[in-house]
C-alpha cells in the first residue's frame, strides 16, 4: 500500500462524517432586507370621520370604484378593492385596500377608518417540462417529449406605508362624503 492511498482513503472515509456533522446545525436567521421595524404607529392607517360608519364605507366603496378597482361584495362596516397593474410584459402587480369602519365612541356620527393597502409582485417565469412516453408489451421504449410553458410566480408580498397614498385615499372619500345627496339625520327621520 503505498503513502499517497492512505490519505485519500482517509479523507473519503471521513468526508461523510462531516457531512453528517453539518447537517446538525442549526439554519442562522436571514436578515430581511428594507425591514422597517414595527413601530405601531398606525397615524398613516386611521382617518376619522363625521359620519356613521356605513356612510363612511359607501363612501369609501365609491372611492375605490372610482379608481378603478374591483370592489367585492362590501358590508355596513368594511370594503375591499383589488387593483391590477403591469408596469413591464412580465412583471403584474396587485394592490388591494381594505377598509374597516367603526363607529367613535363617544360621537353619535362620528366613524374611524382603519385602511391598509397590501401589494402583492409577481413576474412571469418559463418553466421547462419533460415526459417519457412508455410502449408496453414491445418493450421500455422512452421518447422524451420536451416543452415551456409561462408560469406566475409571486416574488414579493408586502403592506403598502406609503402616508400619501394613504392620505390621498382619506381626501377622496372626505369628497364622497361631502358630494352625499341626503343627510343622514335627514335619512334617518321620518318625513311629515
Amino acid at each position: 500500500m503505498s503513502l499517497s492511498a492512505t490519505p485519500r482513503r482517509l479523507l473519503m472515509a471521513l468526508g461523510p462524517l462531516g457531512l453528517v456533522a453539518c447537517t446538525g446545525l442549526s439554519p442562522q436567521p436571514t436578515a430581511l432586507l428594507d425591514y422597517q421595524p414595527e413601530t405601531f404607529d398606525g397615524s398613516a392607517y386611521v382617518h376619522h370621520f363625521a359620519a356613521a360608519p356605513s356612510r363612511t364605507c359607501e363612501a369609501a366603496r365609491r372611492a375605490l370604484l372610482s379608481q378603478g378597482y374591483v370592489v367585492h361584495p362590501a358590508q355596513a362596516d368594511q370594503v375591499s378593492g383589488r387593483k391590477y397593474f403591469q408596469p413591464s410584459a412580465a412583471h403584474h402587480v396587485q394592490l388591494e385596500f381594505r377598509v374597516v369602519c367603526a363607529a367613535e365612541a363617544g360621537a353619535a356620527t362620528g366613524t374611524v377608518a382603519f385602511v391598509s393597502g397590501l401589494q402583492d409582485q409577481y413576474v412571469v417565469r418559463k418553466v421547462k417540462e419533460s415526459a417519457s412516453l412508455g410502449v408496453g408489451g414491445i418493450g421500455s421504449l422512452s421518447l422524451p417529449v420536451e416543452g415551456s410553458m409561462d408560469s406566475m410566480v409571486k416574488i414579493a408580498s408586502e403592506t403598502v406605508t406609503d402616508k400619501v397614498l394613504y392620505q390621498r385615499f382619506f381626501d377622496l372619500v372626505d369628497d364622497y362624503l361631502a358630494r352625499a345627496s341626503v343627510p343622514e339625520s335627514a335619512a334617518s327621520s321620518p318625513t311629515t
